[in-house]
């Protein structure tokens, strides 16, 4: 498949037209959505009239069909669901920021993807939509939370998909689908008007891929200072696509241990030891290493800040609704997560982000000496479509999540995730820190499922992490799946 840069390069010579383009990628939606459950909704005429009506003001992806993730990416008159039965009626009524800078860019969107409810998990299974399936084998699960824009790049139905990431949700599904997965620096890309510091800053949109220059050419365009942004981070002056062939030699840390003791499968080490020396060989330094980090803490403080921010987000729709939101209207794990929250201090919230800051110092400090840091991204392939990642009895505690006390209700929140956890265990952090992460496409299981390697670098340094990852696709270390 063409690179969006190519095809935007056509509509610019006239050697197709963006009508066409957007054509052939709804007829791909229309062939392959049934066995792929990527994508929740499309908006044919509107796309086409947006087509037919584009004017070339040298935008970067003129005319470049895009699907927008079905969850916290508004497109005025589109669904608005995020994933949840309990907004299945619910149409966004204006166009977000990050959206507007993807139209402005030249992009034509066509639809939205599949994602399970309000992103909480690292497959995508909404009760609303159903489950998305693996481009590369549809028994397995192509990722989450982004898993319907993964599967719909994996499988080409478009070159780029919007995605978003809270604790790896575009990069477990990077791993997962064999993609290059980019989370930029904490305030690099648009937001607002209706978030301003999505799950305190942890989350944030941006895109999947099967091209590096598609990365760097997207984030040259999405990239932006907002005076009224909570989160800021300067402007790369240089460009990311001009500068991807810059790549310095610089000291590389790398581990393959779970920063939650968790398993780590031989396929996962495998992609590390062989990204480990592939880099070796082209004159980095690899140095075996870990940040001091307590990953189990962090992991507690990023649940604190899930449990807070759906309590608060249940009380707004009930604001909203004019009514109370009820447990039937939505997944046990929202609902738990909810109820839990409730019983929180402000001050525990308080400790939890501070927790956040102090990750960050330590990570500065390991980065300073260690420019990348090279893991898995996931800590294993990916698991089957009709794996809940949960066990039977966690599952019935978290529908009776009154029954336990505050703490133990803390401890059930991490015990059911921990097999979720255990898959990926090593994308929360760079989340919490605000730094950036790529998730490379670089190794393929015996049993023939991607999983991706991570590459993390100092705020501020997508470029390191795009000029690495540059030189991996360049000497043909990329596995993506064949077209």
């Amino acid at each position: 498949m063409k690179t969006a840069l190519a095809l935007a390069q056509q509509v610019r010579q006239g050697t197709v037209s963006a009508t066409t383009l957007v054509k052939e990628a709804l007829e791909r939606v229309a062939a392959g959505n049934d066995a792929l459950n990527a994508v929740t909704a499309t908006r044919e005429q509107a796309a086409l009239a947006e087509a037919a009506a584009l004017e070339d003001h040298g935008q970067p992806f003129l005319g470049v069909p895009l699907l927008i993730k079905g969850l916290g990416q508004s497109l005025a008159g589109s669904p608005n669901t995020s994933g949840s039965r309990l907004l299945a009626g619910s149409v966004a009524s204006q166009t977000d920021f990050f959206v507007q800078q993807l139209q402005a860019a030249g992009f034509i969107i066509i639809g939205q993807t599949n994602v399970p409810e309000f992103g909480f998990k690292n497959i995508t299974d909404s009760k609303l939509y159903g489950p998305a399936h693996n481009a590369w084998n549809r028994s397995y699960s192509p990722g989450g939370s982004s898993g319907g824009s993964a599967a719909s790049v994996a499988a080409g139905i478009v070159p780029i998909a919007a995605a978003s990431d809270g604790g790896g949700s575009i990069r477990i599904p990077a791993s997962f689908s064999g993609l290059v997965g980019l989370k930029p620096t904490r305030g690099r890309v648009p937001v607002g008007p209706g978030d301003w510091r999505s799950w305190q800053g942890a989350a944030i949109n941006f895109a999947l891929t099967r091209s590096v220059d598609d990365t760097a050419a997207l984030l040259d365009a999405m990239q932006t200072v907002q005076p009224v942004a909570v989160f800021q981070v300067p402007l790369n002056e240089h460009g990311y696509l001009a500068t991807l062939n810059d790549a310095k030699l610089v000291k590389v840390a790398y581990s393959t241990k779970s920063p939650v003791g968790t398993p780590v499968s031989a396929d996962a080490v495998q992609a590390v030891e062989d990204a480990a020396s592939f880099l070796s060989d082209q004159g980095y330094d690899l140095v075996e290493a870990a940040p001091d980090l307590d990953g189990v803490a962090l992991m507690d403080s990023y649940y604190v800040m899930n449990e807070a921010e759906t309590t608060a987000m249940f009380d707004e729709l009930a604001t909203a609704f004019g009514r109370a939101i009820t447990r039937d209207e939505v997944e046990p794990l929202t609902w738990a997560l909810g109820e839990t929250g409730r019983h929180l201090s402000a001050a525990q919230y308080s400790e939890s982000l501070g927790l956040w800051d102090q990750a960050s110092y330590t990570m500065a400090k390991f980065q300073a000496q260690y420019p990348l840091y090279l893991t898995p991204t996931t800590a294993m392939p990916a698991p089957s479509v009709d794996d809940p990642l949960i066990s039977d009895e966690n599952l019935e505690k978290i529908k009776a999540i009154e029954q336990f006390n505050p703490d133990e209700q803390q401890q059930l929140i991490y015990d059911q995730w921990l097999p979720a956890l255990t898959r990926s265990p090593f994308t929360q952090q760079a989340n919490l820190t605000g730094q950036p992460a790529i998730s490379l496409p670089t190794h393929v299981s015996d049993a023939g499922l991607p999983l991706g390697v991570q590459l993390t670098a100092l705020k501020g340094q997508e470029a390191l992490l795009l000029q690495t990852a540059k030189l991996f696709e360049r000497e043909n270390q990329f596995h993506l799946l064949n077209l």
